[in-house]
Formats: C-alpha cells, sequence, structure tokens
C-alpha cells in the first residue's frame, strides 16, 4: 500500500509534453507511480477537475536572512513553491567576521530594499565561514527546500575589509588567493553556485556602489579558477552589460567551467540591449558552454502606495512633517483636510525626486481588482488625468486614498518600455531562458514580484487579452524543470517515477492572485508587501503536505540542498 495515493488527477508533468489523466503514488517522499490503476494508498485524494504539477523552483530569491527566523518562507510558500534558491546578486551574509555585520546589512538594505532593523533583529549572526552558515541553515526546519549561493560582495570585504566595500580597489594577488580558498570552501560545503554584481542600481544604504561593480579579470579569474578546482556551482550575474562586460564573464564562465546565469530585463534607456545580451548567452551555448538567461513574466513593478516606501509625495514637506504618525491619522488628516491635499498636489518641490514621478506616472497605473499587470497605456495615470482635465499627482493621490489608504500604483518600471509584454513573451518563449528575476524576499515595500510562479500560469496559459496565450505545459516546465536543472538539481521538477513528490495540485480554473497589500509583520514591525494566492489546494514537499487552500499545514519537511560535483547544466 503506497503512504498517498491521488486519483484521476490532470497531470502536466513538467516535461512539456501534453496533459494527461492519472494516478500519482508517492511513498516515502519519493513518486512511485504515475499511471491509471494505481494501487491502493494509506491516504487517497480524489482530484479530479485538478491539475497536478511538479513543486516551482524559483533560482532567484533573496531569503538570506529571512530564511534564518521564517520557517514559512512567505510570500513564496503562498505560491506553490518548493525550492528557493537564494544568496543571488552578489549580497548575502556569509563570510562575516565579527564587526563586519553593520556593512552586510547596509548593503543589503540599499540593494534589495530590506530595512536595516529588520535585518538587525531578525539575524542572529551565529556564524563567521560560509560552511557554517550552511550549518545554521541546515539546523532549521522550514516548509520548502532552499539553496545558498556565496555572493561576492561578503567574500570581498571579508578579506579587503574596508577596501573591499570600495569597488575601485583591487585586491593583492594573495587577496585573491584567500578569495578563491573561501570560494572554494564554501562549494565544497554545498554553495550552490558564486554570484556577482555589476550594475550601478545596486548601492550599499549609504550610497556606496556594490563592491564587486569592476572587479577586473584578475580578480574574476582567480575565483573561476576555484570554481574550477571545486568542480560544481553556478555563476550568476546582475549585470548592466556595457562595454566588454558579457566578455568579461564569458572568460570567466570559460575558466570555472561552470554555468553561466545572466539577468535579463528590458530597461528604458537601452530598450533593446537585452536582445544582445541574450544572443551572447545563444553564442555560447553554440559553443557547447553552459548558459542561460533568467527572465522575469510580467513587468518589474514598483508600487506607489500610502503605506509603500515610494509614492508621489514621500519628499513633500508636508507629507515629511507627518512621518511619525500612523497610517490611520495620515488618512484621516488627508480625508479631512481639503487644503493639504490641495498642497501637496499644487506646491511639489521641485526636486530630482517629484522630477521622476512626474515622468513615472506616465507608466503607472491603477492596481484595481483586476490586478492586471498588462495595462493599456491609455489608462496611465497621466493619460487618464489628462482625459479629466486634472493633474496627474492629483488623480494617484485620490486613487492611493481608496481601499482605507491601502490601494496602491504599479509604475512599470522595466520589461514594459512598449506598453505591453511582447518583449516579456520573447523572453520567455527563448529556449535559452529560464523564469527567474522575481526577488522573493526582496525590495519588500517596493516591489511585489514573489507571486510571479502564479502568475506565469494565470496569466500567459488563460487570462492575457492582449496578446497571445502560451500553453501550460510549457509554462510548467519553464518554472519547475528547466530551473531545477539550471542549477543542477536533478532530483526534482518532473512528476515521474524516481523523482522528489515535490507536487502542486492546483484548481487551475479558479486560480487567481489578490491584490497585494501592506503587511507589518517582519521583525521590528517591519513592513513588506505580500500577494496572496488561491487555487492551490494542495502543496507537498518530499510528500509531506505543507500547505492546504492556501494555508499551512504545520509540517516543515524542508531542508537545505546542498550542491554536488556535476557536469556543467545548461
Amino acid at each position: 500500500m503506497h503512504d498517498i495515493v491521488i486519483r484521476g488527477a490532470t497531470v502536466v508533468d513538467g516535461t512539456g509534453c501534453p496533459a494527461r489523466t492519472a494516478d500519482v503514488a508517492i511513498d516515502g517522499g519519493t513518486i512511485v507511480a504515475v499511471g491509471r490503476g494505481v494501487g491502493p494508498g494509506r491516504r487517497e485524494i480524489a482530484a479530479d477537475g485538478l491539475l497536478l504539477t511538479p513543486g516551482w523552483v524559483d533560482i532567484h530569491t533573496h531569503y538570506d536572512g529571512q530564511a534564518t527566523w521564517d520557517p514559512y518562507m512567505t510570500p513564496s510558500s503562498w505560491h506553490g513553491v518548493t525550492t528557493a534558491v537564494f544568496g543571488n546578486c552578489s549580497v548575502g551574509f556569509a563570510p562575516v567576521a565579527k564587526g563586519q555585520e553593520p556593512y552586510l546589512i547596509n548593503l543589503m538594505e540599499g540593494v534589495e530594499d530590506i530595512p536595516e532593523a529588520v535585518l538587525a533583529e531578525g539575524i542572529d549572526f551565529r556564524w563567521e565561514s560560509f560552511p557554517d552558515y550552511l550549518d545554521v541553515l541546515d539546523s532549521m526546519p522550514r516548509i520548502m527546500d532552499i539553496g545558498a549561493q556565496v555572493p561576492h560582495a561578503p567574500l570581498r570585504f571579508y578579506v579587503m575589509g574596508e577596501r573591499g566595500a570600495d569597488h575601485t580597489a583591487e585586491p593583492t594577488a594573495d587577496e585573491i588567493d584567500r578569495m578563491g580558498r573561501l570560494l572554494e570552501e564554501g562549494l565544497m560545503a554545498g554553495a550552490l553556485g558564486f554570484t556577482t554584481s555589476r550594475t550601478t542600481k545596486h548601492r550599499a544604504a549609504d550610497g556606496r556602489l556594490t563592491p564587486s561593480l569592476s572587479a577586473a579579470e584578475p580578480e574574476l579569474a582567480g575565483l573561476a579558477r576555484a570554481m574550477r578546482r571545486a568542480g560544481r556551482g553556478v555563476i550568476e550575474v546582475n549585470s548592466d552589460f556595457g562595454a566588454g562586460d558579457f566578455g568579461r564573464l564569458r572568460a570567466a564562465a570559460e575558466i570555472a567551467g561552470r554555468p553561466l546565469s545572466v539577468l535579463l530585463v528590458q530597461v528604458a534607456n537601452a530598450p533593446d540591449l537585452w536582445r544582445e545580451t541574450l544572443d551572447g548567452v545563444s553564442r555560447m551555448r553554440a559553443a557547447g558552454l553552459a548558459a542561460n538567461a533568467q527572465v522575469g513574466c510580467r513587468p518589474i513593478g514598483v508600487m506607489m502606495g500610502l503605506e509603500a516606501s515610494t509614492h508621489p509625495f514621500r519628499t513633500h514637506p508636508d507629507w515629511l512633517a507627518m512621518a511619525d504618525w500612523t497610517p490611520a491619522q495620515r488618512l484621516a488628516e488627508l480625508r479631512n483636510n481639503p487644503d493639504l491635499r490641495r498642497r501637496l498636489v499644487e506646491e511639489r518641490p521641485d526636486n530630482a525626486d517629484t522630477q521622476w514621478i512626474a515622468q513615472a506616472l506616465d507608466r503607472t497605473f491603477e492596481l484595481d481588482d483586476r490586478i492586471d499587470y498588462e495595462p493599456d497605456p491609455a489608462d496611465s495615470i497621466t493619460a487618464r488625468a489628462k482625459r479629466q482635465g486634472r493633474d496627474p499627482f492629483d488623480l494617484a493621490l485620490e486613487l492611493m486614498m481608496q481601499n482605507d489608504g491601502q490601494a496602491l500604483l504599479l509604475h512599470t518600471f522595466e520589461n514594459y518600455c512598449d506598453g505591453d509584454l511582447e518583449v516579456v513573451r520573447e523572453m520567455l518563449t527563448h529556449p535559452d531562458s529560464v523564469c527567474g528575476v522575481a526577488d522573493a524576499g526582496a525590495h519588500v515595500c517596493i516591489i511585489c514580484d514573489a507571486a510571479s510562479p502564479t502568475y506565469l500560469l494565470t496569466h500567459w496559459a488563460r487570462d492575457r487579452r492582449r496578446g497571445e496565450h502560451l500553453p501550460l505545459e510549457f509554462l510548467v516546465k519553464k518554472q519547475a524543470r528547466d530551473t531545477a536543472v539550471a542549477y543542477g538539481l536533478l532530483d526534482r521538477g518532473l512528476i515521474a517515477p524516481g523523482y522528489r513528490a515535490d507536487i502542486n495540485l492546483i484548481d487551475f480554473e479558479n486560480l487567481r492572485l489578490t491584490r497585494p497589500r501592506v503587511a507589518y509583520d517582519l521583525p521590528a514591525n517591519g513592513k513588506r508587501l505580500v500577494q496572496k494566492s488561491e487555487g492551490y489546494r494542495h502543496t507537498f514537499v518530499a510528500g509531506v503536505e505543507v500547505m492546504q487552500d492556501g494555508e499551512p499545514t504545520g509540517a516543515l519537511p524542508g531542508r537545505l540542498v546542498r550542491g554536488a560535483r556535476s557536469d556543467p547544466a545548461a
């Protein structure tokens, strides 16, 4: 008798093959049979009309701190994610020497918008080396599997001290050698990769650019040789891809003999650069080198709201005067004081932030109950205000005051230069891309894209109105098997005998996202944007049910996944 049998589900197995009706049997955390007429189970689940998929593998998260205090790994666990990989974009918390913690917190706060107070209260730095950090992660029960990567910035700061925080400071040969030995040590202990950042968007909270921004060839080569010695790990990079940058990264990947995984988004100041980068990835693969591009499935959306980190009035003196008020007090004052509303709109400060907002409202939209992440440019705040003969700031204020002051506006920051998601469709359907860049755990009160796995299915397979749909089987493969293979996690991402029983049972017809909102549930009463979903009926991790109808069961079977020596993954 099997431990669990799921009967009559519509199985989309992660291979990309057509859906089929089948029973799935699970024993001891492993799928043992997929077909019709599977024998009885101690527990049987009637799944007629439900979609059965592998659990989602999210390879681009920033749970480096949260994984040490939150066993439920939200928001990801609300969206069918059963494996999360963090340590991306060169930031993290190991290795760390005594006294270096404040800088790593400052860097994470600036790069990933996680408040200093949250990290300082939430993280108990019980480690120094990266292997020590892995051991701490491994000692904690949690709802899903996790994997960690060695980030470049802490490695550099640990070895070089304060000099390492300055990206223009060049390490000595001895320092490069030591960084390499520490990276090799981390990989041998189970790190899934090495990550670096070469983008000016990444700054510490104190304004300093990311330490790895301009790491030169000797430093990159020394770290690459460490990866070759270890024979394991992915090189993940977030870069502006300035002149010669892709070539440097390709050279490092060739020295390492390891896969290169680059983040790919469309940016307004160079809207076609993503194609050049993707062409570089394709040339690598054509030459027999392992590489992929991590892509999103919706715009990179900056959320504006009265309780969010950004909105059109955040630098206005009248707003700053209410900084210590509660959200309810501010909302009451806005409702009861028309002169305050007038001043906020008409007496705006002439500063860079206001000027940016004035332009941003051209690509900012009301996020109402439709939760439309592919809005028509004709519905932008600026376009609507023009039709109504109003100031766009006035309309923005009115909309943000709705829903008891919790309404949000969506600014389509990246991946939306043409006013639709056709560029994203090109990225998603490219054979050299994998799903990534959702940034779960980061940008906690600016961006809320951790729900991307759910949106991937609902929008692209079912709900899209302004362009082509994509096959459900293709999308499931993209978010499960392809992401798993990209990090060498070859035991998951498929519904087939011998694979881990990481499974989602989904009421696909009723699968939907809820409106994002601000919650005050982080350490130190920190706030974050959260977005839940409806329609995930059951989620299993290694055969243990961890979520049922959107609520945790209390089971915590997740474990730290440690990397192993392997051939480079494509």
